[in-house]
């Protein structure tokens, strides 16, 4: 059998090797998703795995010992046993504007989570998760005022890729009711971002041309993340569990190659690329905190409320102001409830039952209104009939209904409006 120091071993071998060959797939799956053309994509607020996703994505100060608690390493002081989670997502999304609908279904591994309790007072975990994502295309068409032909502009948008997080946290206990903790990440991924243009003019008998610019951006940078967990009882079966969790603001370094091309209608290069440019950047991610409250008789159930904070404002994209993004605030509350934890005659009474609520500012303000995202969320937790007290297996399930953005109209002459996104997520590990 391995030893603790053997399995955190083995645990860091796994996360290399599924960087590797998951990395790419973690960072893609949003389906077509028109925000996430802006900064580093749609970004990972850190809210958790399957376990927080079923609670509304709440959970920095609810401690447990089947789950990985890598959303707040202090908690990992609560590992009791070598626990493993495999997350898989799935998603259906109804994407509009105030002229056009699309739909669109996907599905990606998730996260891949190792906690190993190291002694009584120190655990520990690895992990592979995704940052940010970016997945959309669209277009568009549009007329040339005061040409004495007609004459438009067809324009192309495409990205896809994304930023991955592998992590190592740590969580200590310095006294009964207080632990700490710090998790170690190494961010990586690449973004590819495609814009085409074409000019077509209704007198002309020329063959149609498509200018496009693409731009392929490599990152790879470290980050780091503190934690802090109090629990204190407050009553005969009534503890009260107090936490805070601060990512630290950080530059992630990237390279850029931007080359230009022309392309025939059936997509074949027309001469050869051109290189515009090849250099290095960096863009600021800024710091992300969060606090969080819950309740639990350490038993049977427990009642969470989380927010927190995060100052885009401050990002910066290869030394440059994007100007597009405003800071953000996010609240939700949750909580889960087993019936009868012990029960021997009625399974069902052993399920672990989640529900949540979720709003968040997001971080775009399209004339100069903010968006907001909405969801509401519920989970379970089935016991694997043949689980052990020492081997306790279990299968989770979460799923999210939530709705982005709204279809208000930007611009009455050109009909341009917000994009709303309705979505359906499923999640299980």
């Amino acid at each position: 059998m391995l030893s603790n120091k053997e399995m955190v071993r083995l645990g860091l071998v796994l996360a290399g090797v599924a960087a590797v060959g998951a990395g790419s797939a973690q960072a893609q799956g949003l389906g077509n998703s028109p925000y996430s053309r802006i900064g580093l994509g749609e970004f990972n607020a850190n809210t958790g795995g399957v376990r927080q996703m079923g609670m509304g994505g709440v959970g920095l100060a609810a401690p447990n010992a089947v789950n990985v608690n890598e959303i707040n390493p202090a908690l990992l002081y609560y590992t009791g046993r070598t626990t493993f989670e495999a997350g898989y997502n799935g998603q259906y999304k109804t994407v509009k504007n105030a002229n056009s609908t699309s739909r669109s279904g996907s599905g990606t591994l998730g996260y891949l989570a190792m906690s190993v309790p190291l002694s009584s007072k120190w655990g520990a975990a690895v992990g592979l998760k995704p940052l940010s994502a970016v997945d959309y295309e669209s277009n568009s068409i549009q007329e040339v005022a005061g040409t004495p032909v007609l004459t438009q502009v067809l324009k192309q948008y495409k990205g896809t890729g994304g930023v991955s997080e592998a992590y190592f946290g740590q969580g200590f206990r310095l006294t009964k009711a207080f632990t700490v903790g710090l998790t170690a990440s190494y961010l990586f991924g690449v973004i590819d971002e495609t814009t085409g243009t074409a000019v077509q003019i209704s007198t002309s008998s020329d063959p149609l041309v498509k200018s496009v610019d693409r731009k392929h951006t490599r990152y790879s940078d470290f980050a780091f993340r503190a934690g802090a967990h109090y629990r204190q009882k407050v009553g005969k079966t009534l503890n009260m569990n107090l936490a805070g969790v601060y990512s630290f603001g950080h530059d992630l370094n990237g390279q850029q190659t931007v080359t230009k091309e022309q392309e025939d209608v059936n997509g074949s290069l027309v001469g050869a690329p051109t290189s515009v440019s090849d250099g290095r950047g960096k863009t600021t991610v800024p710091a992300l905190a969060q606090v969080g409250i819950s309740f639990d008789n350490d038993k049977n159930w427990s009642i969470n409320l989380d927010a927190s904070q995060q100052q885009w404002s401050k990002y910066k994209g290869f030394g440059e102001t994007t100007g597009s993004l405003s800071n953000t605030l996010r609240v939700g509350v949750g909580g889960e409830i087993s019936p009868d934890p012990g029960s021997v005659d009625h399974y069902f009474k052993r399920v672990t039952y989640r529900a949540g609520l979720n709003f968040a500012q997001m971080p775009y303000q399209p004339g100069g209104k903010t968006l907001y995202d909405r969801a509401i969320a519920w989970g379970f937790a089935f016991p694997l009939p043949t689980a052990t007290p020492l081997e306790s297996t279990t299968f989770s399930l979460g799923f999210t209904y939530g709705v982005r953005g709204n279809t208000d109209v930007l611009n009455a002459t050109t009909g341009t409006s917000n994009v709303q996104e309705s979505y359906i997520r499923g999640h299980w590990a």
